[in-house]
């Protein structure tokens, strides 16, 4: 479900709508050092930062006019029909990432394939740029990725637009909050 076509968070200098799109593909383990970097590029382009998340256990039955998605599970046992929610703990933690900054904001929660599902969002609202993180090193995530393929690479092969893929830090913790310093700035 989209949880709202409107920003949650408006720049007071400006009176109309970001003039600009760029679209973080976001995991629910998504450090917040990948998107402060999306809030700067955001920032930069005067743009509305759209943080999606594709769940890839569910396929989209129908996209609403309002943005909200109706999908099923890939599990054929499971039969429940239902519109994608976006992950509250996720939203709560892009909100806490991204406080502080003067970037308009919103979130969209997709069904089906993640590189498939970002490059339709993307065309869908004309988005300059996506955004992608580097995913942790790990054993389950390496085998997805063994045989999905990377989304930055099936991206890159379909994208006519920039794709931008953000390093992690060494060391980085994936739930890690922001770093303030001392002064809390």
């Amino acid at each position: 479900m989209t949880t709202g076509p409107e920003p949650r968070h408006r720049d007071p200098k400006h009176d109309g709508p970001p003039r600009a799109r760029i679209i973080l593909g976001i995991v629910p383990d998504q450090p917040a050092e990948v998107i402060a970097a999306a809030a700067d590029y955001a920032a930069h382009f005067d743009a509305e930062l759209i943080c999606a998340h594709v769940d890839d256990s569910r396929y989209t039955v129908e996209t609403r006019p309002d943005g909200s998605v109706l999908s099923m599970p890939i599990d054929p046992d499971t039969t429940d029909e239902a519109a994608t929610e976006f992950d509250p703990e996720l939203e709560r933690r892009i909100a806490a990432a991204l406080a502080g900054t003067h970037v308009a904001w919103s979130t969209r929660a997709l069904a089906g394939s993640p590189a498939q599902e970002l490059d339709r969002l993307a065309e869908a609202l004309d988005a300059r740029m996506i955004i992608l993180g580097v995913r942790r090193a790990g054993v389950r995530g390496s085998l997805r990725e063994f045989f999905n393929g990377s989304v930055a690479i099936q991206l890159s092969r379909h994208q006519h637009r920039p794709l931008v893929v953000v390093p992690l830090a060494a060391g980085a913790s994936p739930t890690a909050e922001p770093q303030t310093d001392e002064a809390g700035q």
